[in-house]
């Protein structure tokens, strides 16, 4: 399927495959620009943007010549549009532009999808989304207590549209994609389903289209264009890791964890360089070297673990505390992005604590964090994997080494913090086998990234900051090229007496069990929150959902080879391998685990029976009950606690081994 633009009377159109994506007439002009200056206020991670728009012009006029329009206003030529390679290539005529407007062509009942990972809506139609990345919030729902205690309060409330990793793609269940190729800040405006809009704070050198007869195909076309991640290392899948911040004790918890029955193959401590404590919880302490007062003999500790099949994780970040020895050795190398108006350090406040920013955009300085950082003192120490964590955090009134501007550098910082971690692991010789993960993302991030997690919920069912938020996440990142994703199992953000239940950690466990990663988190006020050691019921069913986990190995092993040779997600949308049932459209609380399994977590409180749509074109046996269904149709079961609503297709070359999920 090819793009092409067909020259019409006082204007143009361009099609992607069959579809009528724009449409330009002198009367109904598809093309603006302008110029503007962002306003820019940002606090702990939170952002608040305005933009003060000096002038937009209406593209009225449009010469046709072969591949490339020119558009001009009053006679005088602005833009130009060239068709090349199946992409929208613009320069501007004028240096004094900055800004585009894009309004597309729509239709009734289209469906939009991407966005990057969107955690409230993985379907945009009807909504606003703009792509920045930042501070996803706490509750981002406007109407809740919680949101407001936190705008209150922290300014740090969020809404439905903010996320740690947008990207300016989406997708069209009219059978094409579009993406836009640049990192300044830009919105999708999807509110006129006649005409949905995009805007752009610059003149974005490109903008790309993609078309197919199948969704799975636009999915496999994008993950090409983006980059796709190494096969999953068989440990991280093929038991549970724990998430354990305990110092030295942490270990011993581990031991009553397995000896209780889990399966585990990683270890996860986070605090494996020392605790801060603050108002917000228990922090870490940003200076990324073992602490052995809190770990004791870690190295050592490390390498037995290893001879026992469990894999030992950390954390690290692109920040480094003032209070730190690698502050101020990158500050004495000249490693640290500046201020604007002095050449001092430039210094985040990330909540009672401050820290400089590693300038990537130098190469000796992403050579030092590489080697010295994770190379040195985390892969050749031992660990195999970690949380790289707080790439959306970069300031836009930062000096950098390359001369970027902070406006287009903030949207690619987590790109470039995930290629620094991937050339460390490469310089180890352990890609595909060592593992981090990120919550940060922009186009391109998958290229490097090998396994996103899903940010920091809150610890609760809520609609917007709840459980059902991380299956949102895995839908929309998995269709935009992000084949792996999973979730801090019970959840992270505990504010405002808002603690887990005993109820929300064994539905978190059951999502988990049925997810590529199986991990848990203590969350950031652990001492107050319910552990899935702090409760024998909640152990043993923990426990259980380990072996299914476990079980399922040799199914995930082959999704792992699928994704590799076609881009597929492991947990995707229903209508990637049922399209031609239109029920399967707009599901966004269930997923597909691959082709044969339907999983449906149960995600509200209380529930004893739950729904799931299972799909058109096959016949569905439920794990637990055994009981056969027809597809085309929702279904409700029994859904207790221990019994997720899962179901298989009976013809499946698996068949034997889901059937045997219910004797485990």
């Amino acid at each position: 399927m090819t793009v092409t633009l067909r020259p019409a009377e006082s204007g143009f159109d361009i099609f992607a495959g069959e579809a009528l994506v724009i449409r330009h007439r002198a009367d109904a002009p598809a093309l603006f620009v302008g110029a503007g200056r962002p306003l820019v206020d940002m606090y702990r991670g939170n952002y608040f943007l305005e933009d003060r728009v000096d002038e937009r012009i209406a593209l009225r006029e449009a010469s046709v010549a072969g591949d490339t329009v020119t558009l001009s206003a009053g006679g005088r030529a602005l833009l130009t549009l060239t068709l090349r390679d199946d992409a929208l290539h613009l320069e501007a005529l004028d240096p004094a532009l900055n800004r585009l407007w894009l309004n597309m062509v729509g239709a009734a009942g289209e469906r939009l999808w991407g966005g990057g990972e969107q955690m409230s809506y993985v379907d945009m139609a009807g909504r606003r989304f703009p792509m920045w990345t930042s501070e996803p919030g706490v509750g981002r729902d406007k109407s809740t207590l919680l949101t407001f205690q936190c705008d209150r309060d922290h300014r740090s409330g969020g809404d439905y549209w903010n996320t740690n990793y947008p990207q300016p793609t989406y997708l069209s269940s009219r059978r094409y994609a579009l993406h836009v190729d640049t990192t300044a800040y830009s919105c999708f405006d999807f509110r006129d389903a006649d005409a949905p809009a995009i805007e752009v704070w610059e003149i974005p050198a490109r903008i790309e289209l993609f078309a197919a007869t199948r969704f799975a195909d636009l999915v496999t076309q994008l993950s090409t264009r983006f980059g796709r991640q190494p096969l999953l290392p068989e440990w991280a899948y093929a038991g549970a890791i724990l998430g354990l911040k305990d110092g030295a004790n942490s270990f011993d918890r581990m031991e009553k964890i397995i000896a209780a029955g889990a399966v585990v193959t990683g270890l996860w401590c986070e605090d494996w360089v020392g605790l801060r404590v603050t108002s917000f919880g228990k922090r870490l302490f940003w200076d990324w070297k073992a602490n052995e007062a809190r770990y004791p003999h870690l190295r050592q500790k490390i390498a037995e673990l290893n001879e026992r099949g469990i894999r030992f994780l950390g954390y690290v970040n692109p920040y480094l505390a003032v209070d730190g020895s690698l502050y101020v050795e990158a500050a004495e190398a000249g490693y640290l992005a500046l201020k604007l108006d002095a050449d001092e350090p430039y210094l985040v406040d990330f909540g009672e604590f401050d820290c400089g920013i590693v300038d990537f955009t130098n190469p000796a300085a992403a050579d030092w964090f590489a080697d010295r950082v994770i190379g040195r003192e985390m892969l050749d120490f031992g660990l195999s994997g970690w949380m790289a964590d707080f790439g959306e955090y970069l300031p836009t009134d930062v000096r950098l080494f390359d001369g970027t501007d902070g406006m287009l550098a903030h949207n690619a910082w987590p790109t470039i913090w995930a290629e620094v971690n991937a050339r460390a692991i490469a310089s180890r010789g352990k890609t595909g086998d060592a593992l981090f993960f990120m919550r940060a993302g922009f186009s391109g991030v998958g290229a490097y990234c090998p396994l996103l997690w899903a940010g920091d919920q809150s610890v609760d069912f809520t609609r917007h900051d709840g459980i059902g938020t991380v299956i949102r996440g895995a839908l929309s990142s998995g269709l935009v090229g992000n084949a792996y994703h999973h979730s801090d199992l019970g959840g992270y953000t505990s504010l405002y007496d808002n603690v887990r239940t005993a109820e929300l950690l064994m539905r978190w466990s059951e999502l988990s069990a049925f997810s590529p990663i199986m991990r848990s988190h203590e969350g950031n006020r652990p001492d107050t929150n319910l552990q899935l050691d702090g409760d024998a019921e909640v152990l043993a069913h923990f426990v259980a959902m380990t072996k299914v986990h476990a079980a399922l190995v040799p199914y995930v092993a082959e999704l792992c080879r699928e994704a590799a040779a076609t881009g597929l997600p492991l947990q995707r949308p229903l209508f990637l391998d049922y399209e031609d049932d239109a029920g399967c459209w707009g599901v966004e609380t269930q997923f597909a685990y691959g082709r044969d399994l339907i999983v449906a977590p149960v995600i509200e409180a209380g529930a004893a029976r739950w729904s799931a749509y299972l799909p058109a074109g096959a016949e569905w046996h439920h794990v637990w009950s055994g009981e056969t269904f027809a597809g085309g149709d929702t279904v409700e079961v029994a859904a207790p606690i221990g019994q997720p609503p899962v179901f298989y297709r009976t013809d499946s070359a698996h068949a034997a081994l889901f059937a045997g999920l219910a004797t485990l």
